[in-house]
């Protein structure tokens, strides 16, 4: 069904939220990221403004806002730290999964407390030899009377040390061929058996938590089949990975965004020569390159929100939405490290930060080689003969 949210009402919302980011953000992210530190005072203030309900529906408690509001909600998110942003991406994919494909029982039961981030978490989809290849997963779901037992391990599961609900992806029939047709999706609460090893040191995207989880004779309720059906899990989650892309891509272009503008001040004030940087071609050639890119990948991105917000599937948006704009986050964010200079390589500034951030995006939610395959299968389709 298409949403649309009012003009005037999705201005408001983003001037809170860039309100948020310039008072609360900002002072705080550098050194909260440097320490890799979890930031408890900022989750508890997205809950009050209802961030973790951004497209949960009104009458299940949450903001009812569409895919276009959502990306430039996350696009001013990463424009003051992208982990923050984290916090609640994954948790809309379980969210959209329930919304989407759950019973009425699961929704009025889970998408309220969603909303309130009372229940939080994420995706429990990857696992040491399946990421892109959602097929090979290996977790199994095994029906035992009024439960489903589960076994296996995840990996790279975002929000699973302070989350407390998920998304569990798992097969309830390891033989089924094709393999997509025995793969199920569960609502996953902690509980005996539902052990996270650990937190994983990263290169950047720190203070959000990122852990394995070993599932041990863990017992899940056959009520928490998502949508009461057994094999549909792959179908779900491929649809809510739609969101997913699209919010990366806005979170590329608000990493980028910020770097582009720090290079761009930076280039007024500081002098070489007799006069500033930025009156040199080369500066110039760069920072019009830049912001070129920067542009085009955010047009990208809200024509691929767009898209969703009318009700159709867009694959072939959010993947190439996703594709460029984490493509030109990894250059805008070199590149503006290179404005900067000795000083943009130091921890004195963000642009270490925003630079160790943006390989995460051209890796996460699908890697930009399998965006490009799923493009060109679009494409093939779109243009057959």
């Amino acid at each position: 069904m298409p949403v649309r949210t009012p003009p005037e009402i999705r201005e408001q919302i983003v001037a809170t939220v860039r309100d948020f980011v310039k008072r609360d953000v900002l002072p705080v992210a550098q050194k909260m990221e440097l320490a890799d530190e979890y930031p408890h005072e900022l989750v508890a203030k997205m809950k009050e403004m209802g961030l973790f309900g951004i497209t949960i529906p009104q009458e299940y408690g949450g903001q009812g806002l569409d895919y276009t509001t959502f990306a430039m909600i996350f696009e001013e998110l990463c424009k003051g730290w992208m982990s923050v942003s984290g916090i609640i991406g994954t948790h809309h994919i379980m969210a959209y999964a329930v919304m989407t494909f759950g019973t009425e029982e699961q929704k009025r039961k889970y998408l309220p407390a969603f909303a309130k981030g009372e229940k939080r978490g994420g995706l429990a989809l990857s696992e040491p030899d399946a990421g892109t290849d959602v097929q090979a997963i290996k977790t199994t779901a095994r029906r035992d009377g009024d439960h489903y037992v589960v076994n296996g391990q995840k990996m790279w599961i975002t929000n699973s040390y302070y989350g407390n609900t998920f998304l569990l992806i798992a097969k309830t029939d390891p033989k089924v061929q094709p393999a997509h047709r025995g793969i199920s999706a569960f609502i996953a609460e902690k509980g005996p058996g539902f052990n996270v090893v650990g937190k994983i040191s990263k290169l950047g995207y720190r203070g959000v938590d990122t852990c394995p989880i070993n599932f041990e004779d863990y017992r899940v309720p056959v009520t928490n089949l998502v949508g009461g059906v057994e094999g549909e899990g792959f179908k779900h989650v491929m649809s809510a990975l739609e969101g997913g892309r699209i919010n990366i891509a806005a979170r590329a272009v608000g990493v980028a965004t910020a770097a582009f503008e720090a290079a761009i001040k930076y280039a007024q004030t500081r002098h070489t020569m007799g006069k500033p940087i930025a009156e040199h071609q080369a500066i110039q050639l760069k920072l019009a390159e830049m912001a070129t890119d920067i542009e085009a990948a955010r047009l990208l991105t809200y024509h691929a929100a767009e898209r969703k917000d009318s009700g159709e599937r867009v694959d072939l948006e959010a993947g190439m939405a996703k594709l460029f704009a984490t493509e030109v986050c990894g250059r805008v964010t070199l590149e503006a490290m290179r404005v900067h200079g000795g000083v943009g390589y130091s921890e004195e500034l963000p642009l270490a930060r925003y630079y160790r951030d943006a390989p995460l995006m051209i890796i996460g939610e699908g890697t930009n080689e399998i965006q490009k395959i799923v493009i060109a299968r679009n494409l093939l389709q779109k243009y057959k003969i």
